[in-house]
């Protein structure tokens, strides 16, 4: 069909045939090499930009990596023990996380290692299938673990379902992981008083009764811990404080603050070195011996009883996994301006976890506290991660010694001064309840269900309230009928007042409300028209025209009236004759 030109009709008409199946088949296959190699070369990232790395942007991750370093060894051997793992192991997390991260990432920000969350997970899977199983040992179970989840994560980013993120909504997210920052800070406690017949893997509530029931018989620990929670906080809001103050010293406060933790460890290690010389036997209790080196290396053994053994906790662990990591990422993408790749994040983390399997590593993401740190350290590009993993593997090699006599009270004071960010404030409550109340139910369902139970149950009953949820807003969505009010009258030089159109029970505007002009109907819909809503959402809408319309049609007779009377009158209503 031709086309008349568009000048001299002052018409366009579009008239093509669509490609055939065959012709689009053959495109295919013709561009399938072409789209191959983009593909391959978009899952490293790193070669888009390292022919420019430069001496500044090199300088910037030094520092930044080695400030990161200095405080994930002593937060990696916290939360090994969250794991019931030995302090090395997190060290061994904490190093590959950070290494291999940079040839897949997308986000200069990202610091990869154990997180509170992950490390509890894992420490109660442990505990649950060393119970049932006495022969596996926990560092197997954690390895597997790290093997699977990471190929479940990688299998998703490589074909493309990041999409999925998305469908667990930020009070889900919320929910789970306040309650992890509670149920870890709880399980602290008796490590921080030095109550040793605490079982701090019992529910949180029993942990909680507990300690309270032993806290007569607190040892010489608790002066180690609570010392270590007031100069953690001390420090952390006098810097802060202090930044705000004399803003020309302000990186010198944050430096200074970020060294926080390891100057407590040096110094709570000193001291407890100090007090058990010429004894036996410590009078509190210590880290003991850290093997130095990577002693756990080796090829991951995996059984069908170990992998039905973990198989539980594989979805809960893929999915704290992704979302911390994603949900990281996006965050500081948006503060710094920069756009990350959801699906080669994920790729990334899902990479990282099967590689540090082969080191004897447990599950590691990203980590918001480090990440904040890393980010406000001016780091340039991924390749900070090394840097940090330098400052980790001079930990194994040169320091293990003195990790001996760090007090493990020190350490649950590290922890909890940690993991307390975690947890959501009033303000976020407040909010959350202003904007949906089902919401709000979501994020006190996986606090609840975490605190009672465990991080896994927390998770699969947040998520599954927010489908719930979800499935009912697309079935059932707010329908207002529209009125308007007016905003401005007309005057000599605007023939059309202005208006503003709400619903017209609207809470606070209601009694402005006036009605639409004859012959028009307005409403509003909160969401998109599908099979599950269609019916209700034209019941709304045909209810609602009858109601503000008059029937065009004969009346009804005697006969019919009386009949509706009958069949629809209230139950409560006695039958008339």
């Amino acid at each position: 069909m031709t086309t008349p030109h568009p000048q001299s009709t002052g018409e366009i008409i579009i008239d093509y045939e669509p490609d055939s199946y065959k012709k689009q088949t053959q495109d295919f296959f013709r561009q399938l090499p072409h789209n191959i190699k983009e593909y391959i070369i978009s899952l490293f990232p790193i070669a888009t930009w390292i022919h420019r790395y430069n001496l500044q942007w090199l300088l910037r991750d030094i520092i930044a990596g080695v400030t990161v370093g200095v405080v994930v060894v002593p937060q990696s051997m916290g939360y090994a023990k969250i794991a019931q793992l030995p302090a090395q192991y997190g060290l061994y997390t904490a190093f590959v996380g950070l290494c291999v991260y940079c040839l897949f990432a997308t986000s200069k920000d990202i610091s990869i290692g154990p997180t509170a969350v992950m490390s509890l997970l894992v420490g109660q899977t442990i505990t649950k299938i060393t119970s049932e199983n006495p022969n596996i040992t926990g560092p197997e179970i954690a390895v597997v673990m790290s093997l699977m989840t990471g190929a479940i994560a990688m299998f998703i980013g490589l074909v493309r379902l990041g999409i999925l993120v998305d469908f667990i909504p930020a009070p889900a997210i919320a929910g789970f992981m306040t309650g992890s920052a509670i149920t870890i800070s709880i399980g602290q406690w008796p490590k921080l008083f030095g109550l040793s017949s605490i079982n701090t893997q019992d529910s949180s509530y029993l942990i909680f009764g507990n300690f309270f029931k032993n806290l007569p018989k607190t040892k010489l620990d608790v002066a180690f811990g609570l010392s270590g929670l007031v100069w953690l906080y001390g420090i952390r809001y006098g810097c802060q404080y202090l930044g705000k103050r004399y803003p020309s010293y302000s990186s010198h406060f944050f430096y200074f603050s970020i060294m926080r933790n390891g100057i407590l460890v040096i110094f709570a290690t000193l001291i407890a070195f100090l007090i058990n010389i010429g004894k036996s036997k410590s009078p509190i209790s210590i880290l003991g011996t850290v093997p130095a080196g990577f002693q756990a290396m080796g090829v991951p053994n995996i059984t069908t009883d170990m992998i039905s053994a973990v198989a539980g906790s594989l979805p809960s662990g893929v999915i704290i996994l992704i979302l911390e990591h994603v949900a990281i990422a996006k965050s500081f993408g948006r503060i710094n301006d920069y756009t990350i790749d959801p699906n080669q994040e994920i790729i990334a983390i899902g990479f990282t976890n099967i590689w540090a399997s082969f080191f004897g590593a447990y599950p590691s993401t990203g980590s918001f506290s480090r990440t904040a740190i890393k980010a406000r350290s001016g780091v340039k590009t991924p390749l900070a991660g090394i840097f940090s993993a330098l400052v980790v593997v001079l930990a194994l090699y040169a320091l293990t010694p003195a990790f001996y006599y760090i007090p493990n009270a020190t350490l649950s004071a590290v922890v909890i001064h940690a993991v307390s960010d975690l947890v959501s404030g009033p303000d976020y409550i407040k909010r959350l309840a202003k904007v949906s109340l089902w919401e709000l139910l979501v994020f006190v369902a996986g606090v609840i269900i975490t605190f009672f139970t465990t991080v896994e149950y927390g998770i699969y009953v947040a998520v599954a309230l927010s489908f719930v949820v979800l499935l009912f807003r697309i079935a059932r969505p707010r329908f207002w009928s529209l009125g308007r009010i007016l905003l401005s009258t007309p005057s000599h030089d605007k023939s059309d007042p202005h208006y503003l159109y709400v619903a017209q029970d609207h809470p606070s505007l209601g009694d402005r409300v006036e009605g639409l002009p004859e012959g028009i109907l307005m409403c509003r819909v909160d969401e998109s028209f599908t099979y599950p809503n269609s019916s209700y959402i034209s019941e709304k809408i045909i209810a609602y025209c009858k109601q503000q319309t008059r029937r065009n049609a004969p009346l009804l007779s005697k006969v019919s009236i009386d009949w509706i009377q009958v069949a629809f009158r209230p139950l409560s209503t006695p039958k008339t004759h």
